[in-house]
This record gives C-alpha cells, sequence and structure tokens, in this order.
C-alpha cells in the first residue's frame, strides 16, 4: 500500500453533514497544532518558509488565525481542552519582557490582521480568555491592542480589523479612543458598490474578500456591536442582496469557483455562509444556505490540501507554493476556521435545524456587473467568464484576475517559466510573443462592458499593440472574439480549461488543425478555432502550475498573428466525461456575428464596476 495524501486531510471521511460533524472538523483540523506552540504558548511554527513580514508576526498567524474556529466552537458550548494554553500565550505575546514577546507595531503591520481574531475572542468568550488573567497580563494585552490600532491599517478589508479589536476591548471594559472606530466604518462605506457588492479597497479587483472579508466582518458587527443598529440593519440587508449573486460562485458539489488572491484560505470562501447564519439573516432558505455551507466543507474533505501530519499546507487543491501570495506563511490557511463560524448557534438554531436543501443553478447564464463576470453553471462545475478585473502588484496576479475565465472544478493555472514561451500553460488566455521565449497576456484593461450576457474588454499586451475581446456564453460552451491590431508579426497562444493528466500519459487526445481537445478518465476539454486553422495542441503542462490538479493537460491552439489586423474565434468548453460532454463535443457553437455584438454593446453595455477606478503605478 502506498501512502494516500487524502488521507492526511483531517476532514478526510468526516460526513460533515450534522453540527456535531463540524464540530469534530474542527477539533480534528486543530489537533495538529498542539506540538507546534511554543513552550510559552505565544507562537506557533508550522514551517521553515517565509512571508514578506518578520517571524514574530507570522508565529501570531499561527496563535491567532485558529481562534477563529475555537471561539465560535466555545460560544455554542463546546468542550475545549486548551484555554489555559491560549491565555498563556496572550500574557506572553503582549509581554515586553517575556521572549515570545510578539513585537511592537510601529505602522501597518501583520499583527494588526491577526489581532482582530483576539478582539474577536476577547468580545465572545472574556470569561475565557481575560477575567482569568491576572492584572498584569490584562494590562500588557490591552496596552498593546490599543497601541496597535492607533496606527493607520491599509486601506481595504483591514479597517474592519481595527472595528473587532474595538468590540473586543469594549466588552472588557477597557477605555479607548472611539473616534478611530467611527473612522474606519466611515471610510468603509467608500468600497460599497450597491446590490450588496463592495470591492477591496480603491482597486480593480473584486474577489473572495468581499464575501469571506467585507462581508464576514459586517455581519459580525451587525451581530455583536452596541448602540448601532441603522449600521447593523444595513450590513444585513447588504448581505441578503449579496446573497442572490455570489451563490453563484458555488457549483453544485459545493465547490467554489478559483480566482483572485488568497485562495489558500481554501474553505474561508464558505464563511460568508456561516455568518449569515450567526447573524440570523435568512437572506435564501435556510435549508439553501445550509446546503452550499456543508457542500463546501464536504468538497474540501476530499482534496489533499494537509501536509502528512495533518498541518494544513500553503496551496489550494494539494501543497503549492507556486500559486501563494508574499504574504503566506506557514499559519496562513488557518484563516479557513472562519468557516466555523455557526458553531456559536445552538442546535436547535433554524439553520442547524433546517434539513438541507440540494443546488438548484439551472443553466442559464447569470450576468454579474460589479466583478465582470457571466457564470455558467454545468454539472459540478461554474464557470465565470471575466473581464474588468486586474492585479498586477503581486506574483501571478494576471493568472488571478486577468484570465478570460475561471472555474470552481478545473480552477486556473499559473505560469512557472516567465523565459518559456512554448511551455506556458496559457488555460483561460490568449498570450503572444514577438521573441519566441517571452510572452505577455492581459495583465490591465483600457475598457471592460458588460450588455446582457456578453462581456467586452479592450486590453492591450504591448504600448503599440491593441486587443480587443468579446465573450459570450454558448450552452456547455462559450465563444472568444478577439480582433488584433499589430504594427509586427507575432505569434499566439489560446487554452481552454485545464484537466487532470493521467499517469502513464493514458490520456487520450486530438493535435489537428483548427481543434484540441484532451480526455481524461473524468473529463473532456476542448478547444476549436471557428474562423481559422490555427495548430491544435493538447498540451502537457509543467507539474505543479494548475490549482487543483497536480498534473494537467490543457488543449490550446496556436499559430502567427500578421502585422495589421486579425481576427480570431475560438470555442471552448469542459465537462466531466460522459454522454452530455460527447454530445457537446458533436455540437460545437457557431461564429458569432461579430457587428452584432458591436451592435448589442453600443445599445446595451455599460461598464463592469470593478473597473472604475484610475489604474495606480
Amino acid at each position: 500500500m502506498t501512502y494516500d495524501p487524502v488521507s492526511a486531510n483531517p476532514l478526510h471521511g468526516n460526513p460533515l453533514k450534522t453540527r456535531a460533524d463540524v464540530e469534530k472538523g474542527l477539533r480534528d483540523l486543530f489537533t495538529p497544532l498542539l506540538p507546534y506552540f511554543s513552550e510559552g504558548g505565544a507562537r506557533v511554527r508550522l514551517d521553515g518558509a517565509a512571508a514578506h513580514f518578520d517571524r514574530a508576526a507570522a508565529d501570531l498567524e499561527g496563535f491567532a488565525r485558529p481562534l477563529w474556529g475555537l471561539t465560535p466552537l466555545a460560544a455554542g458550548g463546546g468542550a475545549f481542552d486548551h484555554w489555559e494554553l491560549y491565555r498563556r500565550g496572550l500574557a506572553n505575546g503582549t509581554d515586553p519582557d517575556h521572549p515570545e514577546y510578539w513585537g511592537q507595531v510601529n505602522g501597518i503591520d501583520q499583527r494588526q490582521v491577526e489581532l482582530a481574531a483576539i478582539g474577536f475572542t476577547m468580545k465572545m468568550l472574556p470569561h475565557l480568555v481575560w477575567d482569568p488573567l491576572p492584572q498584569r497580563a490584562k494590562d500588557n494585552l490591552a496596552a498593546y491592542l490599543k497601541h496597535a490600532r492607533q496606527f493607520d491599517y491599509a486601506d481595504n478589508n483591514w479597517k474592519f480589523f481595527r472595528i473587532l479589536v474595538d468590540l473586543g476591548l469594549e466588552q472588557c471594559g477597557v477605555d479607548f479612543d472611539r473616534s478611530y472606530t467611527d473612522k474606519f466604518l466611515a471610510e468603509l462605506e467608500g468600497f460599497y458598490l450597491g446590490d450588496g457588492w463592495y470591492r477591496d479597497g480603491n482597486v480593480r479587483r473584486i474577489d473572495h474578500y468581499i464575501p469571506f472579508a467585507m462581508h464576514f466582518y459586517g455581519l459580525i458587527y451587525s451581530k455583536l456591536a452596541r448602540g448601532d443598529a441603522a449600521r447593523a440593519a444595513e450590513y444585513q440587508e447588504r448581505a441578503r442582496l449579496f446573497a442572490q449573486d455570489i451563490q453563484h460562485w458555488f457549483d453544485e458539489d459545493g465547490g467554489t469557483l478559483a480566482f483572485g488572491r488568497s485562495l489558500t484560505y481554501r474553505f474561508a470562501c464558505g464563511g460568508f455562509w456561516g455568518a449569515l447564519a450567526f447573524a440570523d439573516v435568512e437572506a435564501l432558505p435556510w435549508g439553501v444556505i445550509k446546503g452550499h455551507f456543508l457542500r463546501h466543507l464536504r468538497w474540501w474533505s476530499k482534496r489533499p490540501i494537509a501536509n502528512r501530519d495533518g498541518v494544513l499546507s500553503i496551496g489550494y487543491g494539494y501543497p503549492n507554493l507556486f500559486m501563494s501570495e508574499s504574504y503566506n506563511s506557514a499559519g496562513s490557511p488557518y484563516w479557513a476556521l472562519k468557516a466555523f463560524l455557526p458553531l456559536a448557534l445552538p442546535e436547535d438554531h433554524p439553520f442547524w435545524a433546517a434539513e438541507e436543501v440540494a443546488a438548484d443553478f439551472g443553466s442559464r447564464p447569470v450576468p454579474l456587473r460589479h466583478p465582470g463576470m457571466v457564470m455558467q453553471h454545468s454539472p459540478g462545475n461554474v464557470v465565470a467568464l471575466s473581464s474588468g478585473q486586474q492585479n498586477w502588484e503581486m506574483r501571478a496576479g494576471a493568472e488571478k484576475y486577468a484570465k478570460l475565465v475561471y472555474s470552481s472544478r478545473y480552477a486556473f493555472s499559473v505560469e512557472v517559466a516567465e523565459r518559456a514561451y512554448h511551455l506556458g500553460a496559457f488555460d483561460g488566455v490568449l498570450a503572444f510573443s514577438d521573441d519566441g521565449r517571452h510572452y505577455r497576456m492581459r495583465e490591465t484593461n483600457e475598457a471592460a462592458r458588460i450588455a446582457e450576457n456578453c462581456l467586452y474588454a479592450h486590453w492591450k499586451p504591448w504600448s503599440d499593440v491593441d486587443v480587443e475581446t468579446w465573450l459570450v456564453p454558448a450552452n456547455h460552451w462559450h465563444i472568444r472574439v478577439h480582433r488584433i491590431r499589430t504594427p509586427r508579426p507575432l505569434h499566439a497562444t489560446e487554452g481552454g480549461f485545464a484537466i487532470a493528466r493521467a499517469d502513464l500519459n493514458a490520456d487520450t487526445y486530438i493535435d489537428e488543425p483548427g481543434r484540441a481537445v484532451a480526455r481524461s478518465a473524468t473529463d473532456i476539454s476542448a478547444i476549436l478555432d471557428l474562423g481559422g486553422t490555427r495548430a491544435g495542441r493538447a498540451f502537457r503542462a509543467l507539474p505543479n502550475t494548475n490549482l487543483i490538479a497536480a498534473k494537467t493537460i490543457v488543449p490550446q491552439l496556436r499559430g502567427d498573428i500578421a502585422a495589421g489586423e486579425t481576427l480570431l474565434m475560438t470555442a471552448a468548453m469542459a465537462l466531466p466525461a460522459g454522454n452530455e460532454a460527447e454530445a457537446a463535443l458533436q455540437h460545437p457553437p457557431h461564429a458569432p456575428d461579430l457587428a452584432a455584438l458591436e451592435a448589442l454593446f453600443a445599445r446595451e453595455g455599460v461598464d463592469v464596476s470593478a473597473i472604475l477606478v484610475p489604474e495606480r503605478f
């Protein structure tokens, strides 16, 4: 017998159908951390990899993030045997004279992020983490939090962190300057777009930080804050609106759209459903909310997301540093425990008492103006056609935000060899090269618009090359139309969806002019040239590029682009193997009428909200 990496996942084998199952899942996720607590309890160090912040802050991250799950557990009456360890850690981590001191905050600092969990715990469980402390430890903890909160926080969801700290200080009777709280609450309003959608700061991106940060913290505030009933009601009403849309970022099996940054937080993406329950907001029928929540946890229980000792890895569907951000330390993945917020609720709460309801999304495309997406549901998958988002400031930002299409089942790939054009995965991407070695893909947008179920973007891979792209849903397929204007010849590669590659090269595939098809035991992926004869290639991508499957095969179309104007028309699809996939493969869509598309956008096109912020350089 060989080692099965899925078996190390602490959720593996848990049916995750009841409150008791979820409680067991949380305990099983926490237990592997115990050997890594420092003697003084203040630090948790899980491996030797670094983040951009200092080691003390990373150790605090390992200490604090489990509290997002442990605090609701105890608040809901669940037993936890290690509160003394946490009290010791709080005392020592905030004691400047102790060797495990977390270090002083002197500006925007990762510590401000992690202190939010401590503020939340002080608010929910003062009898466990505050009242038993000796007075000196109380004074140190209060002083540490008050010092940290006086500095600016990053101009995004971080502003909620001061607010959560303030909830804890208020609960424990500590005096503080309330004007800081009011200032950040007011500034957060500047990120609200309407229809329940925020942006995560004044940036051209709208990602999972909206459900698992902006709404998550807002719903906690709406439940726990005192004397702010109007704002609490507003946060809850926005969450009701948002639920109608964000449910379409989930598929029928519980997978969520793999898109944007911080995906190593994994089932934090399900935290929004738990936060609705925590705040008693029945945005959808309770059985529907519960279904989204539990299916999401079950989806993750089937992935090899932990190291051999059961500690969650940096990565997404498996351990993978290629997809990580510079702010990911080994403790970062434990923001996933935000999903366990509904453990604060009793067994008879309507959320837990409801019968789980299966997903019923239908097959009609769902346009979402604010993130600039058109959602397409299919068996075990949701696909997002995407235009208007960008993030060039971080590693793999183009892959995380600016691809043409994203998926829950097939995720996306990050490139690992920027000087090896012919080895690029390029799934969901139109990539160009002018020298056969380097490449450019969409990174930023000059314009992005949505009309009915179609998207348009104008982008420039180089300053002298213009590309206009239209994206059109077509049942299980989608169509991409690209109008390229270039003063010099280029080479282009356009990719479909990456699917898991079989061992021993057992996949079957088709490489021929105008078409590439990849078949595995579980999936079929295809890309077609609707208006020409670009060369088809079912490409075996470099390992560990895709976020879900460590080895993939990607259908691609490749060809020369002459100087002047070129029009490309492409159809792509991927489905689980079976009759439905075979039928779709036999009935591809026809090339659309470009003049009709242009007329549609002239008549009904509106700007995608995500792009309505000046680009920052």
